[in-house]
């Protein structure tokens, strides 16, 4: 004879039921680590397709935008296949979207992957400390994660092997500062790149008002490396910004423009515009900025264009930034690819 069960056995089965459910579909919501929602429909609507263009084919352009300065003059070109025999080929360049930085207030916090904070030690100092020695100034500090983005590879829009310069095919975290011990000391930064001592002075810094002038029309000036036009000065390559003053999206942007020359100071990026790198880019020690742009994801996407290192926020950054989880930021590196592809 079979009893029936009790009620409250019912009702205890019942309540375990839903709070397993709950308790596998509920995010943990950090209030200091915002989710940029990236893996989400924003991949599309979120993007700014028309910076795609110009693409350059044989000399002729389709569709209307920047070309860079240093962009290959040639329509075409002779690359060698694995067995050392030229192959002619035409000319094609396009920008594409190679990197994806995210500029962080709180260690180790990734708004890319949905807000997560990952599994390490806190120690590092939390951006926008202030510094009282400083004659009560303040300086920003922000910790930075670089991941590989070959935004149109992932979506299947546009490959081939020699204009996918550095091989990388998947999203993937490449660099993060926390590591990295220059990236919160000046001077163990100086150690790591030290042309810093030539640039130190007031006739280097006022160089920087010219690059300023250029990067205000989309074309800064690749000779100046030194300078971040409008946003202030590259050097030191580390982390801190000398004054908080200005808007988060100049601060932000500098340093993701630090990082980026940072890593090509040691050999870590590279360079993929011009008549050298048609058949395959090569490491470059010191930033091209004229080869890169940038455009903001989060926390207010750049939907309708993007903009050149050093570029004045007067012309992009109003409304783009606001309390709170908005103070972290989440930038796409643009980068202008020249290359030889086969006839």
């Amino acid at each position: 004879m079979k009893w029936p069960a009790p009620a409250w056995l019912f009702g205890l089965l019942l309540s375990l039921a839903v709070a397993s459910h709950a308790e596998t579909t509920s995010k943990a919501v950090d209030p200091l680590c915002a989710d940029a929602e990236l893996w989400s429909g924003k991949l599309i609507t979120d993007i700014c397709w028309s910076c795609l263009f110009p693409i350059r084919a044989a000399g002729a352009s389709l569709g209307g935008g920047n070309v860079p300065s240093i962009a290959t003059d040639q329509k075409f070109c002779f690359c060698t296949d694995p067995l050392g025999v030229p192959q002619l080929g035409m000319t094609v360049g396009l920008w594409n979207p190679a990197r994806l930085i995210e500029v962080v207030r709180n260690p180790w916090c990734s708004p890319a992957l949905g807000g997560h904070t990952f599994s390490a030690s806190k120690v590092r100092l939390i951006a926008t400390t202030g510094k009282a020695d400083f004659d009560a100034s303040e300086m920003a500090f922000f910790n930075y994660h670089y991941f590989a983005f070959p935004l149109t590879i992932l979506l299947d829009l546009f490959w081939d092997d020699r204009c996918n310069a550095d091989g990388y095919r998947d999203f993937d975290l490449l660099y993060v500062s926390e590591l990295d011990p220059t990236w919160n000391s000046d001077l163990l930064a100086f150690f790591t790149s030290p042309e810093t001592a030539l640039f130190a002075n007031p006739a280097a810094i006022a160089a920087c008002v010219a690059d300023a002038a250029a990067a205000a029309t989309g074309n800064p000036l690749d000779a100046l490396f030194w300078c971040a036009g409008a946003w202030g000065h590259m050097y030191p390559l580390s982390g801190i910004s000398p004054t908080s003053y200005g808007t988060d999206p100049r601060i932000s942007s500098l340093l993701a423009t630090r990082a980026t020359a940072a890593l090509h100071r040691r050999g870590l990026a590279w360079k993929t515009s011009g008549n050298d790198a048609l058949c395959g880019g090569l490491i470059y020690p010191f930033i091209p900025k004229s080869q890169y742009r940038l455009s903001m994801f989060y926390p207010v996407a750049e939907t309708e264009s993007n903009h050149a290192i050093g570029e004045t926020t007067f012309t992009w950054g109003a409304g783009r930034t606001f309390p709170g989880p908005g103070e972290d930021h989440l930038y796409i590196l643009w980068r202008w690819q020249d290359c030889c592809v086969g006839l």
